[in-house]
């Protein structure tokens, strides 16, 4: 089909029908109304929202993929049929083949009438160098937001979509409030890298959960596609991902509370005076996430029960306290810094003896706050850049567990001021050891 142009990708679950023209929203500049108050699009409008030509609308009605209700008046589901039917050419799926299967009923694409698939965003009114001109916000931020949902770069004529629209508002605010092109940029970054994982995996999901015992079972595509579980468990599925986003906002921001009043505690001369301050422990082990994703689930599994026993009876004889799983690692509490060090060379040894990759450590001493089950402030940054520092198999230490420790067996052996991430200044650290 000459003219039209990818859009979308094909995605196997649906969304939330709440998403397109809520109120606060602008409203759809296409958008009118029949007498059932049904929205409707002419001929031109069902075009320019999916991107393609009037004349390719004109062929997909021919071909019968696109069905409108009424003459000449298009439905948003017809629209996503159009934009269905430029992802299958893309895909290099002939639409002529697309046209065989709907005629013999092996496909149909009425599924897309469905609230759940309002995800599939049409395109806005405006282009990327319109809606910079408007906002003030640099070309090269906005065409990030593109690039963050992990399509290829827009020139600046290209028109927004309806979803891209939505992160426009937060990027107008950090430009007006002065904040640094590229702390804006990281952030943008890191919500694309982030929320494309949830996707992958909840499709995973999907996918093992729904479409494949669905098939196994016999059914036909349009029940299986048409399922009311995708418009029940997509609002509830959003509800629990902000719910969670919420959570970890709250422990971030009362980490960064934390730090603020240690900040201003230290400029007014008020300090820990405990004579052997608790160390923080953090022990990464190297590539864990890459070999549970390689070895499959049950190994996985596995893995994470074995080392879960092995940092458990590591710590807890040594007054330590597992607080919690990072990725590829874990957080420990220590009463004491000596016994923190000695626990972290026999966990590196138990490590190995159970054929498991290598970990590197990082222990800092110093005083912590703690909240909700969690551990807060500089003494576990400090700690947790330490770890990072740390090569395979390396237990490094700050000067103040090395001052602290009264472990017999144990030398430490200098390296130095040591610059790390994220931490002002340098910081000395030590190589702890057997002796």
């Amino acid at each position: 089909m000459v003219g039209l142009r990818p859009v979308v990708a094909v995605v196997p679950r649906g969304a939330d029908p709440r998403l397109l023209n809520r109120p606060g929203q602008p409203a759809d500049p296409y958008a009118c109304r029949t007498l059932a108050g049904v929205t409707r699009y002419t001929r031109e409008e069902a075009a320019e929202r999916a991107g393609v030509e009037a004349s390719d609308v004109d062929r997909l009605v021919e071909l019968g993929i696109v069905v409108p209700a009424e003459p000449g008046r298009f439905s948003p589901g017809d629209v996503r049929r159009a934009l269905m039917a430029t992802s299958l050419e893309a895909a290099a799926i002939p639409l002529d083949l697309v046209v065989s299967a709907l005629r013999s009923g092996t496909l149909s694409l009425d599924f897309l009438d469905g609230a759940a698939y309002e995800r599939f965003a049409a395109l806005a009114d405006e282009t990327f160098q319109e809606v910079s001109d408007r906002t003030g916000v640099p070309l090269e931020l906005l065409t990030g937001i593109r690039e963050a949902i992990g399509s290829a770069e827009p020139s600046p004529d290209d028109r927004l979509r309806e979803d891209e629209m939505a992160v426009v508002p937060f990027l107008e605010l950090q430009v007006g409030a002065s904040f640094r092109p590229s702390a804006i940029e990281h952030l943008l970054r890191v919500y694309g890298d982030s929320t494309q994982r949830i996707a992958q995996a909840e499709a995973g999901w999907w996918n093992s959960e729904v479409i494949e015992p669905a098939l196994a079972a016999g059914k036909g595509w349009e029940e299986l596609a048409s399922s009311d579980f995708a418009d029940r468990s997509t609002p509830v599925a959003e509800r629990a991902v902000l719910g969670l986003y919420h959570a970890h906002q709250a422990r971030a921001w009362t980490a960064n509370l934390i730090e603020g009043f240690e900040d201003l505690m230290a400029k007014a001369g008020i300090h820990s005076r405990l004579e052997r301050p608790p160390a923080i422990c953090f022990l990464d082990i190297t590539g864990y996430t890459r070999i549970t994703q390689e070895r499959g689930d049950e190994a996985a599994a596995d893995l994470a029960a074995t080392l879960a026993r092995l940092v458990r009876r590591g710590s807890v004889p040594f007054g330590g306290t597992p607080i919690k799983w990072l990725g590829d690692g874990v957080m420990f509490y220590f009463r004491d810094p000596g016994p923190g060090v000695r626990a972290a060379l026999q966990m590196l040894d138990g490590l190995a003896a159970a054929g498991l990759p290598p970990a590197h450590v990082g222990l800092h001493a110093g005083p912590v706050l703690f909240q909700q089950g969690d551990y807060f402030g500089q003494t576990v940054n400090l700690s947790a850049r330490i770890a990072e520092y740390a090569r395979p198999g390396e237990v490094l230490v700050s000067q103040a567990v090395a001052d602290a420790s009264q472990e017999e067996g144990i030398e430490f052996l200098d390296i130095g001021q040591v610059e790390l991430k994220g931490v002002s200044g340098s910081t000395h650290i030590l190589r702890a050891q057997n002796a």
